[in-house]
């Protein structure tokens, strides 16, 4: 049994006075068997705390079905993390932001077309409160007070940047102390009042989110909580994340330092968010939407202490240098960069094109209007959408809205894209008496908006209509393609000619212990990439910033490992290269 508690602004662990200085990894954006590797790095860098968010997405994929293994094992983790002598703070939404896809959200939430997030909507609660049961069952025992090592846990988050029913969030608080959570609880929101103001209540530890202006942040917390609280920056952004488009985000080390230094010796206490911000395999990218709308990268890099592979920056030991000034004797380091290599250029020998595949990878759905992914059953990937008109007619196609890439192809040749936000080609559709004309239209789910104005309309796909001049069309024919498991698709020979969407398979022969590496597409467009049957996530080589896509040794094998890059639109020369140094712009 233990306790972690606070008197005035000093926080108190077994009745001893404690600074917290706390990292942020995500167990979700790293592979399981470098979660120690990670883990004692943040140790000896001299922090004493880990955090991570929990995404409800993942563990709940399908409604009502959970899971927690493998990279989802929230209590192995936690576990690894208590062996290594760190506390831990836990924040399990139910919404994360994190740049993750519906900010961690489940997206068959958006099937309950009557309900509203996060508020006192009855149903939202229903579910919200089923998964966090599952989450209380693997930290309630971990808890400090039952002789674990979670000191600390969230309620909800950054509410205050999406809405202000404050009876929620006390709902919320009751029903994790009425689940034996027992832990010290707080909410982290901007330290503003428009912030604080719609996310914060009585009773719970206020903390604030910030990168820069420490001393002007701390001040407004101080002030904001007369009764002294202690002053806690729970996102301390030491650098930031990439999107699509944009540029690749870096800050000065030195600046980082001096800044976690100017708190620390206020007697305050800081979360780094990102101490290694990993990856976002597969499609779990989330997006932002304000004036457009900017999916996130692959990469999570987020220019932190311990790079997306987990190696030491500069950043690393001029940090450490900080926390040895405040706590003394740091543990000697003997961790080291996990080795990579160069395996250099791999050509791809098999092609299989997607519409000849479809029913080896999903099953038809018809409908006479068109349906959403969620509707279909799909979370993640694409959807293939095809109808067809039999009548004269020449008029452009319209689809309301893009939600978020459209691939359209016209009895089976491409005619051109419509990207939302940013490309939205005219497309005539023209059918002659006598003809039949074949409408195809692929559409990719870029990521759900986790931060902005459009968190509740998040739904992808063909979401309400598309149509030819004013004419709805109707009669569908759709396949849900969340691309889980490609192992059934049918290879023949690369056809470079043949533009379609398509995937490119090879066998990428490594002698000895696989290393670290990373995969570079320049012959490519936009796509993913799976590495033996494991998605390491999206790359768009046309839109930049990030180039490169990182392989984790784990996943990889001595011997063949089979490679298959799905590209959206052809390449000349099926070749990929894999380099020992990332390029993310």
């Amino acid at each position: 049994m233990g306790e972690f508690s606070y008197k005035q602004e000093q926080f108190l662990l077994n009745g001893e006075p404690i600074q917290i200085l706390s990292g942020s990894i995500h167990y979700f954006r790293t592979v399981p068997e470098y979660w120690h590797d990670r883990l004692l790095k943040l140790k000896q860098c001299g922090f004493n705390t880990v955090e991570t968010y929990i995404c409800w997405n993942l563990h709940e994929r399908k409604e009502g079905q959970f899971d927690f293994t493998g990279i989802l094992d929230l209590g192995r983790f936690i576990d690894l993390a208590n062996e290594l002598g760190l506390l831990c703070i836990i924040r399990p939404g139910p919404y994360i932001c994190a740049e993750w896809d519906y900010g961690g959200i489940p997206s068959w939430l958006l099937t309950h077309r009557n309900m509203h997030i996060r508020c006192m909507d009855e149903e939202f609660l229903k579910y919200e409160t089923r998964y966090l049961d599952k989450v209380f069952e693997i930290v309630r025992p971990r808890l400090i007070t039952n002789g674990g090592n979670i000191i600390m846990m969230q309620v909800e988050n950054e509410y205050g940047s999406f809405g202000n029913d404050h009876e929620y969030i006390r709902y919320l608080a009751d029903y994790y102390k009425k689940s034996g959570i027992d832990c010290l609880l707080f909410t982290s929101d901007g330290p503003s009042d428009f912030f604080f103001g719609g996310g914060t209540v009585d009773g719970l530890l206020k903390t604030g989110n910030f990168g820069s202006g420490w001393k002007t942040y701390f001040d407004f917390i101080r002030n904001y909580t007369p009764e002294r609280e202690p002053v806690m920056c729970s996102e301390f952004w030491e650098g930031w994340f990439d999107t699509w488009y944009g540029p690749h985000h870096r800050r000065e080390p030195d600046d980082v330092a001096e800044t976690v230094d100017g708190m620390l010796g206020d007697g305050g206490n800081v979360n780094f968010y990102m101490f290694c911000g990993g990856t976002n395999f597969a499609f779990n990218n989330g997006a932002n939407k304000f004036e457009k709308y900017d999916p996130q990268t692959t990469s999570y890099d987020y220019d932190a202490a311990l790079t997306e592979a987990g190696d030491l920056t500069k950043r690393f030991f001029e940090v450490r240098a900080v926390a040895e000034k405040y706590f003394k004797n740091l543990p000697e380091i003997t961790v080291t960069n996990t080795p990579k290599k160069a395996y250099g250029d791999l050509r791809l020998t098999e092609q299989a094109i997607l519409f000849d595949n479809l029913d080896r990878l999903s099953s038809p759905v018809k409908s006479s209007h068109p349906k959403t992914m969620e509707e279909l059953g799909a979370d993640f990937g694409f959807t293939f959408y095809t109808t067809e008109i039999d009548y004269p007619i020449e008029a452009p196609l319209i689809i309301e809205p893009v939600r978020d890439r459209a691939l359209v192809f016209v009895n089976g040749e491409y005619r051109g894209l419509k990207e939302r936000d940013r490309v939205d080609d005219e497309l005539i559709i023209k059918c002659n008496r006598g003809e039949k004309v074949k409408i195809d239209i692929l559409i990719e789910n870029m990521g759900r908006v986790n931060y902005g104005t459009e968190m509740a309309d998040n739904e992808k796909g063909l979401v309400r209509s598309a149509r030819l001049g004013q004419q709805y069309l109707f009669g569908w024919t759709m396949y849900p393609l969340t691309m889980d498991d490609i192992t059934s698709v049918c290879y023949n020979a690369v056809d470079t000619e043949n533009k379609k969407p398509a995937f490119f398979r090879g066998n990428l022969n490594i002698q000895g212990t696989p290393c670290d590496t990373f995969i570079r597409l320049d012959n490519f467009h936009k796509g993913f990439i799976k590495v033996n049957g494991f998605n390491i996530g999206r790359y768009w080589t046309d839109a930049g910033p990030q180039k490169t896509l990182y392989v984790p040794a784990p996943i990889l094998k001595e011997g063949d490992n089979e490679i298959v890059v799905f590209e959206l639109h052809g390449t000349d020369e099926p070749i990929v290269n894999f380099f020992d140094t990332p390029d993310l712009g």
